[in-house]
């Protein structure tokens, strides 16, 4: 939107007595007409959001309203990309009998088409509603995967909960279609575990993964570092969808059923931690994740969620349906102790 369109909409409610351009931006001195802002004005300064950073501020004693032009440094994206690539690609070739940089690679390309995939379909979502986001952003880290996963950035307001609802499910939908293609490939290949004196990762086996192996006639005791980026993806849509403040699972909930959403979310924390309490006594782990995962899902949970711009309209019954399916497939992707050390 240009800053005469812009201007001329600020004047509705307010005096605009002074315009000053800026770097990549301008500022208006404005004073309010009616005293309050109004909800249609506070929707507009949102949705401008999406194309600026937006700065209000009083400057001796003067009400000023700062508009700066957001600009995409792709280059970050890029760089990310390839940290993490080299990052997954070093850790995924421990894990093979002898270090190996191709089966290292092989694992990289699927841990990072399993996360890639989760982050696009949030992506094309939201640029099929018109909505501002960024190119995924991998965070490279020497865990494990070498990876803590990665991000896109939204700007501006959410249209409808019909937008907030594709925006939210598409990624999960998307991760998890990943994860069984990069499973079933994995368990196709053949795969001679290091030997490890000592201590051992187990994992668990979300009811998803089960199925999985049984229609692939899988029958061994390791799995290919492959079909492993497969199991992290199953687990990290779990957690995605736990219904809390801002993750996938409370996007999807909010637009489903509303401001009542915000009940679920702010008790599943606790729900988290007790099956965290339950989980280690059941299977007499000393430590559990979902302690940790309740403790931090409550500070997601303490923030409520941003409302969209028409919250009246409900979601149809399609979505509704896909909703409630969504939810399933996530319950599937779950295992009480996802890991443990033998």
């Amino acid at each position: 939107m240009r800053f005469e369109e812009i201007k001329r909409r600020l004047e509705e409610e307010f005096i605009v007595y002074d315009v000053e351009p800026i770097e990549n931006g301008v500022r208006f001195y404005v004073h309010p007409k009616y005293g309050e802002i109004s909800k249609d004005m506070r929707v507009f300064l949102t949705q401008l959001t999406a194309e600026y950073s937006i700065k209000i501020k009083n400057v001796y004693g003067e009400l000023v309203l700062e508009l700066k032009r957001v600009k995409e440094r792709i280059w970050i994206n890029v760089v990310l990309f390839v940290a993490t690539l080299i990052t997954t690609t070093l850790m995924g070739a421990t894990m093979y009998e002898r270090f190996d940089l191709v089966g290292g690679l092989m694992f990289s390309m699927a841990v990072m088409f399993v996360l890639g995939s989760h982050e696009m379909g949030h992506y094309l979502a939201a640029k099929r509603w018109g909505m501002k986001t960024s190119l995924p952003y991998f965070i490279p880290f020497p865990t494990i995967i070498g990876t803590l996963g990665a991000i896109i950035k939204h700007r501006g307001a959410i249209p409808n909960r019909r937008a907030l609802f594709d925006v939210g499910a598409s990624g999960p939908l998307m991760g998890i279609l990943a994860s069984v293609i990069v499973i079933i490939v994995g368990f196709h290949i053949p795969f001679n575990p290091p030997r490890v004196e000592g201590e051992r990762i187990v994992l668990g086996t979300p009811p998803l993964f089960k199925i999985l192996a049984e229609l692939s006639g899988y029958r061994g005791n390791y799995i290919h570092p492959v079909a492993f980026a497969g199991w992290v993806g199953l687990f990290i849509t779990f957690l995605n969808l736990i219904p809390v403040g801002q993750l996938d699972g409370g996007h999807v909930l909010r637009a489903m059923i509303g401001k009542r959403a915000d009940a679920i979310s702010k008790v599943m924390p606790l729900i988290l931690i007790n099956v965290g309490i339950v989980v280690s006594y059941l299977y007499n782990v000393d430590d559990t994740i979902w302690v940790f995962w309740g403790l931090f899902t409550l500070f997601f949970a303490l923030h409520p969620h941003p409302d969209p711009v028409d919250d009246v309209t409900p979601l149809d019954r399609r979505r509704m349906i896909l909703g409630v399916v969504t939810f399933v497939l996530g319950l599937m992707c779950f295992t009480p102790v996802p890991f443990r050390i033998t």
